[in-house]
């Protein structure tokens, strides 16, 4: 039975790194994200501000949640992470991803999570706008990686994940400083 769970996980990881698992992702996480947003803001008691302050605090949620995934995750002790993105930063241009269907799973059981939290409502918005939140992730990783930026704040902020392959003890957050900058790791200059 070992066997069959380290081939599992090695044929995982095997796909995850495939041009089909990296688009698949957007590709189930989008419906997913809008679908979660849409039947949220469906709710007749939800004022238009209260469906706008949850998604706010939802994009909040997201920030933290790709620092802590990238920095203690990614760059921690759970084998299948932490292979997957070392190969990441050994081939920046490639297609190492997780593998498609982990973070819709995760997204679910988070929904499941804040629904003993919070109304059904909140849960749907906040999860929703993580997951499209995640997608923006993804899409701003690889263009950073893909494209070059003329001069001006695009540059400075693909240099700043740019940076993190050559110091990969800073610079955790692609789409935001913010939490570099509270946990201070965010790399300055000597």
């Amino acid at each position: 039975m070992r066997r069959l769970t380290n081939a599992t996980l090695d044929n995982i990881l095997k796909m995850s790194q495939t041009p089909a698992n990296y688009w698949g992702e957007f590709i189930l996480d989008i419906p997913v994200g809008i679908f979660l947003i849409y039947e949220g803001s469906q709710n007749a008691d939800s004022h238009p501000v209260q469906v706008i302050v949850t998604i706010l605090i939802g994009l909040f949620l997201f920030s933290f949640i790709e620092y802590f995934f990238h920095r203690w995750l990614f760059h921690g002790s759970m084998r299948i992470m932490v292979e997957g993105h070392s190969e990441h930063h050994a081939n920046p241009l490639g297609y190492s991803g997780l593998p498609f269907f982990l973070p819709a799973l995760v997204l679910m059981g988070l929904v499941g999570v804040f629904m003993l939290l919070l109304p059904m409502n909140y849960s749907f918005l906040l999860v929703g706008t993580i997951a499209l939140g995640y997608v923006a992730y993804g899409l701003s990783h690889f263009i950073i990686h893909h494209f070059r930026f003329r001069p001006g704040l695009a540059r400075r902020w693909a240099a700043n994940h740019h940076i993190h392959h050559f110091h990969p003890e800073t610079n955790f957050g692609v789409t935001t400083p913010l939490w570099d900058i509270v946990f201070k790791t965010l790399y300055v200059r000597k």
